[in-house]
């Protein structure tokens, strides 16, 4: 994207064609398509979420509509409108501006017509450094939408250099891992778990499975007012050791990722914990060294080391905002250093992290990574988020990992999916080389996550990992 936009709009479509898997060319289309059924919700992508704000930068967007299954309805020819909300507009996927047209409650919005399932467009940013709302609808549909930050025209883009560009020496293991940070809250309310009838810990239960790690999510002080767990703590330093206990005493291993905040962090919000509220920048990133430091030491001094760290969740748009937006790539690089710095103080054998939630948007990823790496910040593990709702097709997630191992030579997890397991496990341990490290799925242990029913006993969901573990971390 960054990379793109000083080309023309013509060239910007052929490197689409040439560069982007093919829409309707699919080695997954058993999977998540089907020709005919009922629209449930409109599946909308926006192959960027960051975009220079110099009224040239763009990106393309797919929009389709899933059924209840969650699979492209390939013929469908449903009109979509999209509504976009900040200095932004739409064009046809060919460069030729769209018309605005206005609804019945006086809002603007642009129309696609779906043809053979599917419509493809561009979004372009204006000059405003701002945040931009696009939402697509469709009647009684449930919609999709996204938020796309604009940052400033004037910022220095840079590349690695190839010195920048090692691969990692660390080992990491293969992991099939599971986020349950929820855990001690469902329990809190009166939740057991049982596997054919008998009683166990819902740890123990994963790992009988074939899960080998657990995630776990940690806040700065989540007991604050505005805090995740206003006086309870729920995720604080406590609670996540007591889990960190179970974990290592199941025989498992603990990816440990920190929010840096006190409520949740991700692209739509990254905001200071209180206790770093009105910091300098150069305190803040004491701060956060100190913290990461202090945080691990006590996993280490307890005898629950962590095997794998994150800095940050889902940092694509930043951290620590406004220090560490993504419009302050300097601010956000030096924030990034002093997390690495603290977890190499803690233990210099542990293997870092950088997560970022673009499974399938190659161009930010580039982007983010390009500007990152060539900062300065070193780490070992590149992490994705993919959900299909906001990260593109399966086709996608495989162009951009496998993309991305050319490019900067580190291994890679997808470290939160909810839908797919056994195409997205497949994807990922299939990866050239044996690049392809891991998966973690996200909060499967509640009865809607399809793994435990109401009751806390296990469904047959869980059974496609016993299956996995034996295809991917038996010895071969």
């Amino acid at each position: 994207m960054k990379n793109i936009h000083a080309f023309t709009a013509v060239l910007f479509i052929l490197l689409i064609q040439c560069n982007q898997p093919k829409t309707n060319i699919s080695q997954f289309s058993t999977t998540s398509r089907v020709e005919s059924g009922t629209p449930v919700s409109v599946l909308f992508t926006t192959y960027s979420t960051t975009l220079v704000a110099d009224g040239q930068d763009q990106t393309r967007l797919r929009v389709a509509v899933t059924d209840s299954a969650g699979r492209e309805i390939t013929s469908a020819t449903d009109s979509i409108r999209i509504f976009v909300n900040g200095d932004a507009k739409i064009k046809t996927d060919r460069g030729r501006d769209l018309s605005l047209q206005t609804d019945e409650e006086g809002r603007e919005y642009y129309e696609c017509q779906l043809e053979n399932g599917l419509c493809q467009l561009i979004l372009q940013a204006g000059n405003t450094v701002d945040k931009i709302r696009i939402d697509a609808r469709s009647g009684r549909l449930r919609p999709g939408g996204h938020e796309i930050h604009t940052i400033p025209a004037g910022q220095v883009m840079m590349e690695p250099t190839p010195e920048q560009l090692p691969e990692t020496s660390k080992p990491i293991d293969r992991m099939i891992g599971a986020d349950i940070s929820f855990l001690p809250q469902l329990e809190d309310r009166g939740r057991v778990f049982s596997d054919q009838g008998i009683q166990k810990d819902a740890i123990e239960i994963m790992g009988d499975h074939g899960f080998n790690y657990i995630r776990l999510r940690i806040f700065v002080n989540p007991e604050n007012e505005n805090g995740y767990s206003p006086e309870r703590g729920f995720c604080g330093l406590s609670y996540t050791l007591g889990m960190a206990a179970r974990i290592k005493a199941a025989g498992m291993k603990i990816l440990l990722n920190f929010h840096y905040s006190d409520y949740w962090a991700d692209p739509q919000q990254q905001n200071k914990p209180l206790a770093w509220a009105n910091l300098d920048h150069e305190i803040l990133k004491d701060s956060l060294r100190e913290y990461t430091r202090n945080v691990i030491q006590a996993f280490i001094e307890q005898g629950t080391p962590p095997d794998m760290v994150q800095i940050g969740n889902e940092i694509n748009h930043g951290m620590l905002w406004p220090d560490g937006h993504i419009g302050n790539l300097d601010g956000l690089a030096g924030l990034l250093i002093a997390g690495v710095e603290g977890a190499e103080e803690a233990d210099p054998d542990l293997p870092v992290m950088m997560h970022i939630a673009l499974g399938g948007q190659n161009d930010e990823s580039v982007f983010w990574l390009d500007n990152m790496i060539a900062r300065g910040v070193r780490f070992d593990i590149i992490g994705l988020s993919y959900y299909p709702n906001y990260h593109g097709t399966l086709d996608d997630l495989d162009f951009n990992l496998r993309d991305l191992i050319q490019r900067y030579h580190k291994p890679l997890h997808v470290v939160e999916y909810s839908a797919y397991a056994r195409e997205v496990h497949d994807i990922v341990f299939n990866l050239p080389g044996d690049m392809g490290k891991g998966t973690c799925i996200w909060e499967p242990i509640g009865f809607r996550g399809g793994m435990f029913d109401a009751s806390g006993e296990v469904t047959d969901g869980i059974l496609v990992y016993d299956e996995l573990r034996d295809k991917y971390l038996l010895p071969r």
